[in-house]
């Protein structure tokens, strides 16, 4: 990938208290850092996670307070840089470390439509077109305005239900219950500039643009990154049970570019109306535009985390919660009919004022470098690093 995003801070950069991390080649690990100015600094004699750090309740104060270490790394050339098999060069991590990744599924009723579509056509792409009209048709004007859980929901999923249109996404899509899953292992996640793998088993597939939520062991959410929740429509549409086959493959879960936490004006409200934009770019010069507009999210953020965290599960390191997305492509790409699926060399941007840029480029997952730093490595690495008092 040679084309970088041209704003990966948020579009208030100099206000936003922004944590991530990036790989240091001269300690052969992980670094936490912060953005001042133009430059990374250097947090990891004073948190050695970032899941540490957030575990304070002035987290954004103390990152804004810590002293430099005298560790710093120009931003522009650390974006410039990209992992490619070697470890070389710095670069920038996912930026989140030990949390646990969390994703929530079917959170926007308009979404809801695709995934009964995916389920209804077997996982076949050349089936969409034909199954979506006959949903659409069924649906009888759509079912924005529904609230899940409501008793008109109910009674709309018994009408679909009536038609022939039954699906357990009707379940989560309008149930009491969301649905949420675990998107990824701890520590797999990629960062910016990093590539996004499909698995050869997968000619269906596409990226998924979200807000994620990154709270703390307590539950409390102290801030917020973009993530691409990679999906594979044809192995999901098979069956809801290969859910984890569908969502879990090397590097299938990018995050980035940086954590912006919670401080000032920035709160969580700030977030509930954000919009979201994608942007794939493909080799063959294909364009693919898409938008998630959290204004139209069917659920509460509050209720996806009550959800998550709370006396029937616990995360004593936090976690990050994908929120879902509204995004749904059906722009076809290559025949009439088949809709979109991603080809290896796809430049994905993904972006929204208030959270920066990330910029991932498609890759097949057989032919990327295998996962190797987990969290043995991460508390082997931890402990050559000399903590400040």
């Amino acid at each position: 990938m040679n084309k970088l995003s041209p704003s990966v801070l948020p579009s208030d950069g100099t206000e936003a208290v922004l944590i991530g991390r990036m790989w240091d080649p001269i300690s052969k690990g992980p670094r936490v850092v912060t953005v001042r100015g133009d430059v990374l600094v250097d947090l990891t004699k004073v948190f050695g996670t970032v899941s540490e750090l957030l575990d304070n309740d002035n987290a954004a104060a103390l990152v804004r307070q810590a002293a430099d270490s005298g560790l710093r790394w120009k931003l522009a050339d650390v974006l410039h840089n990209q992992p490619a098999g070697e470890r070389g060069v710095p670069y920038l991590l996912a930026p989140i470390d030990l949390q646990v990744i969390k994703a929530c599924g079917v959170t926007f009723v308009e979404s809801m439509v695709e995934r009964v579509i995916e389920e209804r056509c077997g996982g076949d792409i050349n089936r969409a077109a034909e199954v979506r009209e006959s949903v659409n048709s069924a649906l009888e004007g759509g079912l924005a305005s529904l609230r899940p859980g409501s008793k008109q929901a109910q009674d709309a999923k018994k009408v679909l239900s009536a038609q022939g249109m039954w699906s357990q996404y009707l379940e989560v899509g309008l149930g009491p219950d969301p649905e949420v899953f675990t998107k990824a292992p701890v520590l797999s996640a990629v960062g910016y500039g990093s590539g996004v793998g499909i698995p050869g088993f997968s000619s269906w597939n596409n990226p998924e643009p979200e807000l994620v939520l990154v709270a703390d062991s307590s539950g409390q959410v102290k801030g917020a990154t973009l993530g691409n929740d990679v999906n594979l429509r044809d192995v999901e549409g098979r069956s809801a049970l290969l859910l984890g086959m569908a969502k879990d493959n090397n590097a299938s879960c990018a995050v980035g570019p940086f954590i912006r936490l919670f401080h000032g004006d920035f709160t969580l409200d700030s977030l509930r109306t954000e919009e979201i934009r994608l942007t794939v770019e493909g080799p063959e010069g294909y364009t693919l535009e898409g938008r998630n507009s959290l204004a139209h999210i069917s659920r509460p953020f509050e209720e996806l985390v009550g959800a998550t965290h709370g006396r029937h599960h616990q995360y004593p390191d936090g976690f990050a919660l994908f929120t879902g997305t509204l995004f749904a492509p059906t722009q076809d790409r290559d025949a009439e009919g088949l809709g979109f699926t991603h080809k290896t060399g796809d430049v994905v941007t993904i972006s929204s004022a208030q959270l920066g840029t990330l910029v991932n480029h498609v890759r097949k997952t057989e032919e990327m470098e295998p996962w190797t730093f987990g969290i043995r490595e991460l508390l082997r690495y931890l402990a050559t690093v000399e903590k400040s008092a």
